[in-house]
């Protein structure tokens, strides 16, 4: 057949047209699915929506299709053979007749990702109550994962992205759970790069507390860091009141602070699972870059930077070189690694914890305050409270599955 003489498209129902809702439960077994379908198939009927999901070894499985037309055959012959087959498979049915296809959805798609270690009935009853609340409906749920947290997804339409996110945020605080609203579409999945902060986010520990320690300085900088928390001091001053205090350290600590450094549970996983996802990966540091060269190599990150430790004739001489990786430097940083990556700003993620990496969270399409101080959780565009790094994948939709494909041996 010619282009010319290619058929119109049309819609495969109108509002007006019968359709039948047909839906089986049982004891899942291979075969059910196609079963249905050729029983179907003898009664020249279309198919206009399905939707199966098996939990602990039960299926539901609902199909939407027209009504019988034509032929002789009858609806009611129709349900004669679906309830007969069914019977033989040991399986229940329900056959709801209708008009038309499922109403429109509304406008305003998101996808609400909710984590819960454990997830309760409680919090996902308040979660859903809020969604309700703002005007939004809720499409579908599945999981995610089931280790080491809970993850369910709900899809949500008929509310703005932005005053679902607003509304659950206060809501998730309350319910012990963490949320994340993002915008559905295909740019969720192109988020191509992820921008972490090192200490207690891709690590455990505080690298200046490392090297403070080979030194016998630590209360001195436990006491510089108090006061840049209270705000006497900001970061630069109490980077370089901080370093001043590791002076004349042999540059053999290095290689002994590189030993110690712990990585938070989950970061290999993170990491490898991403790479192998497509996505860019770079971490940036008000620490040292003498400690991110060597997590660069060592997980293959594509980007990283940090601050310089100054070493002249095998000591450390208590001063930084280069540019100085401050609050406003973590989210400069991010931008230029996003242009050398390709990515619109809007399709990156940025994770943290601490006050400094707020500019850099606000800067990236989503921001994940990670296990962080409460003005940071409050100001990031989601948060995660629980010592699993990896967790991070499923608020990119990524599920477990996905995760375990990724990091099988080959």
């Amino acid at each position: 057949m010619s282009a010319s003489q290619t058929p119109p498209v049309t819609a495969v129902t109108g509002d007006d047209v019968p359709t039948l809702l047909v839906k089986i439960f049982g004891k899942d077994r291979p075969g059910i699915t196609a079963g249905l379908f050729d029983t179907l198939a003898a009664y020249a009927v279309d198919v206009i929506d399905i939707e199966q999901i098996v939990t602990r070894g039960r299926i539901t499985l609902c199909a939407l299709v027209t009504a019988p037309t034509g032929g002789g055959a009858t609806e009611g012959d129709l349900r004669a053979t679906v309830h007969s087959w069914a019977e033989s498979m040991r399986l229940q049915t329900e056959i709801i007749s209708g008009l038309g296809d499922n109403r429109p959805r509304g406008t305003g798609r998101s996808h609400v990702t909710v984590l819960g270690h454990p997830l309760t009935a409680e919090s996902t009853a308040g979660v859903a109550a809020c969604i309700t609340d703002t005007g939004g409906n809720i499409d579908r749920i599945f999981r995610l994962a089931k280790y080491p947290v809970t993850a369910v997804e709900f899809a949500v339409s008929g509310v703005g992205t932005d005053v679902l996110r607003t509304a659950l945020a206060t809501e998730s605080a309350a319910l012990g759970v963490d949320v994340a609203v993002v915008a559905a579409g295909l740019q969720r999945r192109a988020q191509r790069l992820v921008v972490m902060d090192v200490d207690s986010t891709l690590i455990q520990d505080e690298v200046i507390e490392l090297f403070a320690a080979h030194a016998g300085c630590e209360a001195e900088v436990a006491e510089v860091t108090a006061q840049a928390m209270r705000g006497e001091l900001d970061f630069e001053q109490s980077l370089h009141a901080r370093v001043a205090l590791l002076a004349g350290l042999d540059e053999s600590v290095v290689e002994k602070v590189r030993a110690e450094v712990r990585l938070t549970p989950g970061a290999r996983t993170l990491i490898k699972t991403l790479k192998r996802l497509g996505f860019q990966v770079g971490v940036v540091s008000g620490g040292f870059t003498q400690v991110t060269d060597d997590l660069q190599e060592r997980l293959g990150l594509d980007f990283a930077s940090a601050n310089t430790l100054e070493i002249i004739d095998g000591r450390l001489t208590g001063r930084v070189t280069g540019e100085i990786v401050d609050r406003a430097g973590k989210a400069r940083l991010l931008r230029r690694f996003a242009d050398e990556a390709g990515v619109p700003l809007a399709q990156t993620v940025a994770v943290g914890d601490g006050a400094n990496d707020l500019d850099m969270l606000n800067a990236a399409g989503l921001g994940v305050a990670f296990n962080a101080k409460p003005l940071v959780r409050e100001a990031a565009h989601t948060a995660v409270n629980v010592p699993f790094l990896d967790t991070v994948l499923y608020l990119l939709g990524v599920t477990r599955e996905e995760v375990e494909a990724a990091n099988t041996h080959e």
